[in-house]
């Protein structure tokens, strides 16, 4: 599973940074899983998850098809500092008592006011609802920071595993826009969904959460 890149820079897609920002926790716990903001540390964990799931993530993300460590390398140290700049939150997500099994990032190349979702999930951990509560995280996360009022997830068309993620969270489908096939899986058109702050109240984000939590680290 994976839907836009996460790591596009913010300045290709609008929406701009200006100033100091308030940031997210460093860690969410959730239950049995954890986001934890990723840096070169993360290395080895990171190159290990997409080598392993390079051929389920290759369809949908243009990274995934360029194998080496340099590349992830050079993610994390941006990623490392586009934290504190409050261009972009990168998370690996973990179990809680084990590996890196995705990742995960709130990005400002949106509209003011606004962070856009981006993920991907381990092959052996698709389809479990792994995204789903590390979507419901960060959003949760992105609310918390006093200048969010919405949160975008965009994918292409024909990602079908990946609209289901904002779709069982709540978002609304509020716009098909014509964007470039980066893979050959791709269809050319993005959907985008939209939660705005007044409405996470009423969507399934608590409630995954909620469960999520119930769980517990040793689930």
């Amino acid at each position: 599973m994976g839907e836009k890149s996460d790591r596009e820079p913010a300045h290709r897609r609008g929406g701009g940074v200006g100033g100091l920002k308030a940031a997210p926790p460093d860690l969410i716990a959730l239950g049995e899983l954890q986001l934890r903001r990723l840096g070169p540390e993360h290395l080895d964990d990171l190159v290990a998850a997409v080598e392993d799931s390079r051929e389920h993530l290759r369809p949908w993300l243009i990274w995934a098809a360029t194998p080496g460590r340099e590349a992830h390398l050079e993610f994390l140290r941006d990623a490392a500092v586009a934290w504190p700049r409050g261009e972009r939150y990168a998370y690996g997500i973990f179990q809680a008592r084990g590996g890196l099994i995705g990742g995960i990032g709130l990005m400002r190349r949106i509209a003011p006011g606004g962070l856009e979702i981006g993920y991907w999930v381990h092959a052996d951990h698709a389809r479990r609802g792994v995204a789903s509560r590390a979507a419901a995280g960060v959003t949760r996360a992105a609310f918390d920071l006093p200048d969010i009022d919405h949160v975008e997830i965009h994918h292409d068309e024909a990602n079908i595993a990946s609209g289901r993620v904002p779709a069982r969270l709540g978002f609304e489908m509020v716009e098909r826009v014509d964007a470039q096939a980066l893979t050959p899986a791709e269809a050319g058109r993005d959907l985008i969904w939209r939660l705005t702050r007044e409405g996470y109240p009423a969507s399934g984000c608590p409630a995954i959460l909620a469960a999520a939590a119930g769980a517990g680290p040793g689930a």
